[in-house]
């Protein structure tokens, strides 16, 4: 397994877009949050509005990076064909997703984290001009309060969620733009499809199962009861749809040809 790790480890590292999308989520993450709460102004103050998850409002973009990032570690060896090197030199399938998947989540947790931190450095830094510092009711942006260390580190973790899904589903598809369409459609069309429906109870359920509504749940800091889901339940959530996912690209990649 060792073997296995180092050998997919070196590929990710030296695959040609690893490097630029990995900048490309951080200054996105970053950028979105920075303009988000540079145009934010609120006129009357009283604590309402949920500063960190404001603060860290690029990741619902940023995301989309880290999903194409994930695609192209599988499907770059499918079209290249590649693949069927990798696995005549490693015939344990499942290691060497499981390896993919480390290699992943390892690159996923460096770049959420800094993406993270540029988000509540920028928040804590514009959002008073906004009229949402102390002045206004509001406390500043801070690790030190617990509710937000909670939305960051969830933050992170529903990063790495995002790479697992997107690996997963690659996996299972092969194809390059059907499965960033397939993941991209998952995260950002069930959300759409929940605003639309009328029904109470099927408009909540939906926000509920939804892999981004869900996952990012663990960013609400102010009245997080309010939410149709827990923050680490809805983080659960999200982790359940990553793990049924590499299940899925698992099974078939042991079952299909290369």
């Amino acid at each position: 397994m060792i073997a296995t790790l180092r050998a997919e480890w070196t590929k990710l590292r030296t695959l040609a877009v690893t490097g630029w999308l990995l900048l490309g989520a951080i200054a996105l993450t970053i950028g979105v949050s920075a303009i988000v709460a540079a145009s934010t102004h609120v006129m009357s103050g009283g604590g309402q509005e949920d500063l960190p998850r404001l603060s860290l409002i690029g990741i619902y973009l940023g995301q989309a990076v880290i999903v194409i990032l994930a695609v192209e570690a599988i499907t770059e060896e499918y079209g290249t064909g590649m693949m069927r090197t990798t696995l005549m030199a490693m015939p344990r399938r499942l290691s060497v997703l499981a390896a993919k998947a480390a290699s992943l989540a390892a690159l996923a947790i460096v770049a959420g984290a800094i993406a993270v931190a540029g988000c509540l450095v920028s928040g804590r830094l514009l959002l008073p001009g906004a009229g949402l510092g102390p002045s206004h009711g509001y406390a500043l942006v801070s690790l030190g309060q617990t509710a937000t260390l909670r939305a960051a580190v969830g933050s992170v973790l529903y990063l790495v969620l995002i790479a697992l899904l997107s690996l997963g589903i690659a996996t299972a598809i092969r194809e390059t733009a059907l499965a960033i369409g397939a993941v991209l459609g998952l995260l950002y069309v069930l959300p759409v499809a929940a605003q639309v429906i009328s029904d109470p109870h099927w408009h909540r359920l939906l926000e509920r199962i939804a892999p981004m509504t869900a996952g990012l749940a663990v960013q609400a800091t102010a009245n997080p009861h309010a939410q149709p889901i827990g923050p680490w339940a809805g983080l659960g959530v999200m982790a359940a749809w990553a793990a049924g996912s590499l299940v899925l690209g698992g099974l078939l990649l042991r079952l299909r040809d290369a």
